[in-house]
């Protein structure tokens, strides 16, 4: 039973509320315990109905709680003042033209396009030093292919040809054999192109002087040629040709041979010659045995009538009887393979023994392949050549001799 109002006015002070009377017998005692859920239930509720209505009222629902309002604004990082270093230590921004975005390229792309080597220790890691070089203005720079005076469409692409007035791929696309006096030695640097990092390895850390020879068939050659001209490489078409132990020394598909009539080599000939532009010449990959047959002399009388150069890297044993050059192609073999025997004290040996021959004759053209081993070797070798009286020259020169009759031919 519940106490009137008039009880809980007139209940002197400190005196506590009497207790309701329980309903006596188990009904009464089940009414009372279902009473009590109901008045918990409407006092939870009753408690949501405030809540809300302090966010509607307040309209935040930490209302009441002291709060305040920062404005954050950015600014650019003040610069911090920096020595200035010396001009030589300046670093190299490369950048595009205004108005275009910037190319995503790899770092062996950046190198050659732009003419900074960076020569990397083996196995150096990112906190190792690098050594970076960086041309000076005056480098020669190599014309633009293709140059459409001396190009013309084929079957297969775009192909080289002998321009009005005779101007020739040799002579539009070599590279400048700089001032100069002394002993001159050309190197020409074979079977490049179908792998990206022997490729860019080569041609990174490589002189520009030293001509790069790529193979037809790998399917970044075009842009792996023109990034090696870009860095003042002069580069050469390697032709596969059937050697004597053919098929079991293969060069690849295209392979020019013996067997095939003259139309079928002519086109397979057309094919490798329309792979990239920019070539000054020709130089065999493998080909002892059809270099040694007749079969090679329409190949040969192509190549001159095409405005380029014929270059026999050495590697194969020179023939008895030359087959007739009836075309009057430039012809230049290398006398020393640098890596006949692929050693490191074999390589330093054939280099010395090159020194000597052009220390006597006043030239000497040598081959080698574009292992990372020989192009170490040639690299450390050449930075002090020009110490030792010598200089390096484009492989170009012999052909371009062979002309004029200043350097002996491959007869």
């Amino acid at each position: 039973m519940t106490e009137s109002t008039d009880d809980i006015l007139t209940r002197p002070l400190g005196v506590p509320e009497a207790a309701p009377a329980q309903p006596e017998g188990r009904i009464g005692r089940l009414v009372a315990a279902g009473r009590r859920p109901r008045v918990a239930a409407a006092a939870l509720a009753a408690s949501f109905v405030v809540a809300a209505g302090l966010v509607l009222a307040l309209g935040d629902p930490h209302g009441g709680e002291p709060r305040v309002q920062v404005a954050i604004t950015m600014r650019e990082p003040a610069a911090r003042p920096a020595a200035q270093a010396p001009a030589a230590q300046q670093p190299q921004v490369i950048t595009t033209e205004p108005g275009t975005a910037p190319l995503q390229r790899s770092a062996e792309e950046v190198e050659t396009a732009s003419g900074v080597t960076v020569v990397r220790p083996a196995g150096s890691g990112p906190s190792e030093a690098v050594v970076i070089r960086v041309p000076p203005p005056s480098a020669p720079r190599l014309a633009k292919a293709p140059d459409p005076r001396i190009s013309e469409s084929g079957r297969h692409g775009l192909m080289p040809k002998l321009g009005e007035g005779r101007i020739r791929a040799l002579d539009v696309y070599a590279r400048s054999e700089e001032a100069g006096s002394g002993p001159r030695i050309a190197i020409v640097v074979t079977g490049l192109g179908v792998g990206q990092a022997a490729t860019a390895g080569a041609t990174a850390r490589l002189p520009a002087a030293v001509s790069l020879a790529f193979l037809p068939y790998g399917g970044e050659v075009e842009r792996a040629a023109a990034r090696a001209r870009d860095a003042g490489h002069e580069v050469f078409l390697q032709l596969p040709m059937e050697p004597f132990d053919y098929p079991d020394s293969d060069p690849g598909p295209q392979t020019l041979l013996t067997a095939l009539k003259g139309l079928e080599n002519a086109d397979r000939q057309a094919w490798a010659m329309a792979r990239f532009p920019g070539y000054v010449g020709v130089v065999n990959y493998m080909g002892s045995k059809l270099m040694a047959d007749a079969a090679f002399e329409p190949v040969l009388r192509e190549i001159g009538a095409r405005g380029l150069g014929f270059l026999d890297d050495g590697t194969a044993p020179k023939p008895a009887v030359a087959p007739a050059n009836k075309g009057k192609t430039p012809v230049a073999r290398a006398e020393i393979v640098l890596d006949a025997t692929p050693r490191a004290d074999a390589i330093d040996a054939a280099l010395a023994q090159a020194e000597a021959r052009a220390r006597a004759n006043g030239f000497a053209l040598v081959s080698a392949t574009g292992t990372p081993l020989s192009v170490d070797r040639i690299a450390r070798w050449a930075k002090e050549i020009e110490s030792r009286g010598l200089r390096l020259v484009p492989a170009s020169v012999a052909l371009r001799g062979a002309r004029d009759k200043r350097v002996s031919t491959a007869d």
